[in-house]
């Protein structure tokens, strides 16, 4: 299929369920049965994603694979505890995933496995014929591994969806709401970003008391076993997803809107080390580690409308938890660090601060106004349900996932560019359009419709 038709056809499919009636939305796909969906990955996120499936009449989890026993067997007893048939267990080596892709007929799968096997986990799904890809962020390490995505996904006519659900945030979605009826005026410069604490995330002793509390790698257990090493061997945005997801969807990006080019800069990497110091003494081996990761990665892009953006990843030192967004436009802004909002002639006091809740109760999206019941008990404060929500609709409708290949593509690659902007002296870099300039004439589809 040509590249235009596949963009084509994916927005037209989008559209059509604008009016889909509810009767319809848990019911089981056009062919009477439910979708059958696989698992790679059943760690700490993977479970999550297993829990909400498994809450769902219209979907049967028929495979689920990873290599770790511990994993698999909590993984199993939340299958037991659901009621639900077993699904097939495929383990033992690195290449289990193979051998699910091989044996098993699947309508969708979700990889939620460490960062360096979500490229070829998603271009081997695609390969095996399987046609809605689920995956977490980001979908590959290099510049090349999107593209590759990008061109698998066209010549398979296939959906990969990032699974990023901060998009789905309630305050980032009525902001979003208020965005699109123009409260904030003509947009000109949005922040966002990774603002977060993961030192106990990136080290622990791997459940076993006679280890240091500063290991990872093979003595770790969970991310610090694996996500660790990206900041000892990468310098750059290494998480950009959660922060740009949102904006992107509030200027339009590959919908009448691109990213055109990109600069980073890297602060001098200290908050990992003093940890393991402090934590672990000045003698432990961890000690020794060269953590190559700057404490603070600040992005600018510039936008083909004229729209700046500043990202900040922020993940090795002391700090409460913050996306930092900022939504600012020719008529007033908002910013979730104070919780506060200002709109020129509508708030109640010229050049201050009002508490954003009124604003946000008022404007609440209609997803959240229709789905707020079902979101009770799903992670992060519900917003996992609406992402696994429209991925299984989209499966089960045959239409494109609301978040597309080119959006998990061009908001994933800021990870290598950033890498190349600092390695190159902080030299701006120029963002490659993805959608091969079709970005020009596509529409809008994210959040328009009130099912998914």
């Amino acid at each position: 299929m040509k590249r235009r038709n596949f963009l084509k056809n994916g927005s037209l499919a989008a559209a059509s369920v604008a009016f889909m009636p509810s009767s319809q939305l848990f019911a089981k796909s056009a062919s009477g049965n439910a979708v059958k969906i696989g698992i790679i990955g059943v760690g700490l996120r993977g479970q999550n994603h297993l829990e909400l499936l498994l809450t769902r009449k219209d979907v049967e989890v028929t495979a689920i694979c990873d290599i770790s026993d511990y994993m698999l067997q909590s993984a199993k007893q939340e299958v037991t505890k659901s009621g639900k048939k077993m699904p097939t267990i495929y383990t033992g080596d690195v290449n289990a995933w193979k051998r699910m892709l091989e044996k098993e007929k699947l309508d969708g799968i979700v990889i939620a496995t460490p960062w360096e096997w979500h490229k070829p986990m998603i271009v081997g799904s695609l390969e095996a014929g399987v046609k809605y890809v689920g995956s977490e962020v980001c979908i590959g390490l290099s510049l090349q591994d999107h593209w590759d995505v990008v061109k698998t996904a066209e010549r398979y006519n296939a959906q990969v969806m990032m699974l990023e659900n901060v998009c789905y945030r309630r305050d980032v979605m009525a902001v979003l709401n208020m965005v699109r009826q123009g409260l904030f005026g003509e947009l000109i410069h949005l922040q966002g970003g990774y603002q977060h604490d993961l030192r106990e995330v990136k080290f622990n002793n791997g459940n076993n008391p006679a280890n240091s509390p500063v290991e990872f790698g093979a003595k770790a257990f969970s991310e610090a076993s694996w996500r660790t090493e990206h900041s000892v061997q990468r310098n750059g945005d290494l998480y950009p997803t959660h922060g740009v997801g949102p904006i992107a969807n509030y200027i339009n990006i590959n919908r009448g809107n691109r990213f055109v080019n990109l600069c980073s800069f890297s602060s001098k990497a200290r908050g990992l080390h003093n940890h393991v110091v402090k934590k672990g003494g000045e003698n432990h081996p961890n000690a020794k580690v060269n953590f190559r990761l700057g404490d603070v990665v600040t992005t600018n892009i510039q936008c083909a409308n004229g729209e700046t953006i500043l990202l900040q990843h922020d993940t090795n030192l002391p700090r409460p938890y913050s996306l930092g967004f900022r939504v600012q436009g020719t008529e007033g802004l908002w910013m979730d660090v104070n919780k506060s909002i200002y709109i020129q002639d509508k708030s109640p006091n010229a050049h201050q601060w009002e508490p954003a809740k009124a604003w946000l109760d008022k404007y609440d999206h209609p997803l959240w106004a229709r789905w707020s019941k079902e979101t009770e008990g799903a992670g992060h404060g519900g917003m996992d349900f609406f992402v696994i929500h429209a991925f299984v609709e989209s499966i089960k409708n045959g239409t494109a996932t609301p978040l597309d290949v080119y959006d998990a593509a061009t908001w994933s690659a800021i990870t290598p560019l950033s890498e190349q902007s600092i390695a190159l002296g902080n030299e701006t870099v120029a963002f490659p359009d993805f959608t091969g300039g079709e970005w020009m004439y596509r529409k809008p589809v994210f959040a328009l419709n009130d099912s998914y």
